[in-house]
């Protein structure tokens, strides 16, 4: 008992009248994932139609045997005398194991029906999840001084998005999942399937954290493609593929950290505007040191406002003081004195012989 294709415009033409029964399927839209469709009187008699639409698999049952069964679109004429034809295109191994799988014995009872299967591509499932997920955002890394290492900063996230997904194995999804129902919706499974997406999607999330790829948690909506990568890699979602079952696109729409999370990144930032803004003032201090040291008459004072900023610095420019007041006293130190001359007699600076000296001002005649 097999599937013949009918010749091209046989619908509709001479070969129409010799069809006793026309079975076929409306659109099972993007709802239905199975449907049975059979005769009034349960039986398929030789020399039917059977029309398969595009995006349609049709699977010929005869109480528990799979007399044949394609995924190919067009009308079929069903030979009682024919062995199975299987025209499947890429399912054709999948439908020879079905017709072996499903083979009782040679089973007389009559009772036949066409199971049309789904093979569209089921569109817009959402998925969130219900709990933040930890994630260690390379974004904001953390140096380690004793290591000299850099560690991620962990971060807690919700993420929603949509997935898409088609059946891939007609019959793993019928021999566990919709079995001879007379319609299979995927309302049904779609919980159940939202569930393990959020698990495995966990999964995505803590490779994506890891130092080979070291995503920035922020730009997970934008990272489509590593997800996908990143499940097919690792078979995250095997408990979906053992229904015969695979997901097609998987795409985060939105990211929300958690309030712990969101405080832990605006203190990081903070602290790295608090880091730029000590260097740039650290360099003001050492330059106010070196004004100070050059003023003989201000230094004091001078100095005494810079310690008082270094205190409230927390000392981070202490060192930067000292140095700074180092170069400026050898700067300012006199000039080793050699030949002979006069010199002034208050700083020690060699004179030219004017009234002043030329150092400090002092009046020298």
């Amino acid at each position: 008992m097999g599937l013949i294709k009918a010749a091209v415009g046989a619908v509709g033409g001479t070969l129409h009248d010799q069809w006793k029964e026309y079975i076929k399927c409306e659109d099972l839209g993007q709802e239905i994932l199975m449907k049975k469709v059979s005769t009034p009187n349960g039986v398929i008699s030789k020399d039917s139609a059977i029309q398969v639409a595009p995006g349609q698999i049709a699977v010929i049952f005869q109480s528990g045997q799979v007399l044949d069964a394609t995924a190919e679109s067009g009308i079929y004429t069903f030979d009682q005398s024919s062995s199975p034809s299987f025209f499947a295109g890429q399912f054709g191994a999948v439908f020879k194991e079905m017709w072996t799988r499903f083979t009782y014995n040679g089973a007389v009872n009559k009772e036949q029906a066409v199971f049309y299967i789904n093979a569209k591509e089921i569109m817009d499932n959402k998925f969130g999840t219900p709990a933040p997920i930890p994630f260690q955002d390379w974004s904001h890394p953390i140096p380690n001084q004793m290591t000299n290492t850099l560690t991620p900063l962990r971060v807690d996230v919700k993420c929603f998005g949509k997935y898409t997904f088609k059946i891939s194995d007609p019959a793993i999804f019928m021999s566990r999942i919709a079995g001879v129902a007379e319609e299979y919706r995927k309302d049904a499974l779609v919980e159940q399937m939202r569930a393990e997406v959020v698990g495995a999607f966990q999964n995505v999330l803590n490779e994506l954290g890891t130092d080979k790829h070291k995503v920035p948690v922020l730009e997970l909506p934008s990272s489509t493609d590593e997800i996908k990568k990143a499940m097919d890699a690792k078979v995250f979602d095997q408990p979906i593929r053992d229904r015969g079952i695979s997901l097609v696109t998987f795409v985060v729409e939105s990211v929300t950290l958690d309030d712990e999370s969101a405080k832990k990144i605006d203190n990081y930032e903070l602290s790295s505007n608090s880091y730029m803004q000590q260097g740039t003032l650290t360099g003001a201090y050492a330059e106010a040191v070196k004004n100070a040291a050059s003023n003989e008459g201000g230094a004091a004072n001078g100095f005494m406002g810079i310690g008082m900023m270094n205190m409230a610095s927390g000392g981070m420019v202490g060192g930067a003081v000292t140095n700074a007041f180092n170069q400026q006293a050898n700067q300012n130190s006199a000039p080793a004195i050699t030949g002979s001359g006069a010199y002034c007699g208050n700083c020690g600076y060699p004179t030219s012989g004017g009234n002043f000296c030329t150092n400090c001002g002092n009046k020298l005649k």
